[in-house]
């Protein structure tokens, strides 16, 4: 019989398993992949053709663990040639919102973001050694 061990999470404990859990859901392709699967199952090459710039061995890195950690699940069809497709699991719907959330800052704040850092390379350039 296998128990179950109910986790109290202490994220800014380096020790606490919250930070790998943080690690998978701050992760950028994690963060993409969960909003492309939020419009219904897809298969690799439409998940990968929706966001630009992830290679392919990136994108099956990332939904490997996504399948491991339960947020994804991968149905393969008994077909020729076999189909396979990516769908959220409830876990990984339960994430979309925050995830869209945050992809919706994100692209609200990017040029904000993009200025400070020009800004703050020009003080840097202009006065280097100065924190």
């Amino acid at each position: 019989m296998t128990m179950r061990i109910r986790w109290e999470g202490d994220a800014f404990d380096p020790e606490c398993p919250t930070r790998i859990v943080l690690d998978r859901v701050g992760d950028k392709w994690t963060v993409l992949i969960v909003d492309v699967l939020d419009a219904g199952p897809k298969r690799f090459n439409e998940i990968r053709l929706a966001i630009g710039g992830i290679t392919p061995k990136v994108l099956t890195s990332t939904l490997r663990s996504l399948v491991a950690d339960g947020l994804v699940t991968r149905e393969v069809f008994a077909e020729t040639p076999p189909r396979v497709e990516y769908a959220l699991t409830e876990l990984g719907r339960s994430l979309q919102e925050p995830v869209a959330a945050l992809r919706r800052w994100a692209e609200a704040n990017v040029a904000a973001i993009s200025e400070n850092r020009d800004r703050r390379a020009a003080e840097e350039q202009a006065s280097p050694g100065r924190v």
